[in-house]
């Protein structure tokens, strides 16, 4: 599931590869805002085909 994970965040363009790993801060380390977060969380959906209510979402801030 881990690597899973990580291999999404690799997709996006944004993120900042050097920095990533589990404990990745999506703001301070990967660089980014809340809609790029909203787009790594649908992917995660997307991928796992599973469905994050809205008040969980808003409360995922690091990779792990």
């Amino acid at each position: 599931i881990e690597i899973r994970i990580l291999d999404i965040f690799r997709t996006f363009d944004k993120v900042n590869q050097d920095n990533l790993n589990l404990s990745a801060d999506f703001t301070k380390d990967l660089g980014l805002d809340s809609l790029d977060a909203v787009e790594v969380i649908m992917a995660i959906e997307e991928e796992f085909y599973i469905e994050i209510p809205d008040a969980e979402a808003d409360e995922i801030k690091t990779v792990q």
